[in-house]
């Protein structure tokens, strides 16, 4: 399937997880991607296997920290610059740590809170003279269940991810008259970089039984930290359809994709 033939995107956190996995589906549908991120080794992971899937002829690669204003503003121009335009900005990159909320640093939750939420601001706001200037294109933001549904210890988490849904709604609104679309996709129990490292950041004295509804209904065939995850293709799938004229009259919302774990 090639919806995407002369699509231009630039997808953040294509070093690993939904992000590179989203990178990867993008390209196959025949789109242009740059893709971003503050890893360079992963990056280069994602550029290998663009190669072994024959696409890495229109994969690009750029070192980027969401987190830094500076970094942002000069890589968004970058990836403009040798995409020709924009028709799409895929924004997964970000972070999660997790702790007592009482015992949560204010420098904890501004770094969270800072590459989540500021982060995502500022890809858009870079990215939107580029978007405004085609008939017709897409942000795609990456929410979170934690927005809508309790997740322990991540308090900070959560705000970032309910900042980043309320955040896709006005945007949704204000540029839509314009041909911009934005939506989120809300992932959860979806192997990726973030969960696999989620065990090391959960208090050691954390009472697991918290976790008990976080679980998907459907069968998964992959693990991290012991329980039951989804494919980062689930997500990748999703965001496919939603840059392409499949997508062409959803706006202001948000997809959640959790294997039923919130049903």
């Amino acid at each position: 399937m090639h919806r995407l033939d002369g699509h231009r995107a630039l997808v953040t956190g294509a070093g690993s997880g939904i992000g590179r996995a989203t990178a990867l589906r993008l390209l196959d549908e025949g789109a242009t991607v740059v893709g971003a991120d503050v890893s360079a080794d992963g990056l280069a992971a994602t550029a290998t296997q663009a190669k072994e899937r024959g696409t890495g002829e229109r994969f690009s690669v750029l070192t980027l920290d969401i987190g830094s204003e500076e970094s942002v503003v000069e890589g968004v121009r970058s990836a403009t610059a040798t995409l020709g335009g924009l028709d799409s900005v895929v924004n997964a990159a970000g972070i999660l740590r997790a702790s007592h909320t009482e015992q949560t640093s204010l420098e904890l939750w501004n770094q969270i809170i800072g590459v989540n939420l500021t982060g995502t601001f500022l890809v858009v706001r870079e990215a939107l003279p580029a978007l405004l200037a085609n008939p017709r294109s897409t942000i795609v933001n990456f929410s979170s269940t934690s927005a809508a549904f309790a997740h322990p210890y991540m308090a900070a988490y959560a705000a970032s991810k309910g900042g980043i849904q309320s955040f896709t709604h006005a945007i949704a609104l204000e540029y839509g008259g314009k041909g911009v679309r934005a939506v989120s996709v809300a992932p959860g129990s979806i192997k990726s970089g973030i969960t696999d490292a989620t065990g090391g950041y959960v208090p050691a004295d954390a009472d697991w039984s918290l976790f008990a509804k976080l679980s998907p209904v459907l069968p998964t065939e992959l693990e991290s930290g012991g329980a039951g995850m989804g494919d980062p293709d689930a997500v990748a799938g999703v965001i496919a359809m939603l840059v392409s004229e499949d997508g062409a009259f959803i706006t202001g919302t948000e997809i959640r994709i959790d294997g039923g774990t919130h049903a």
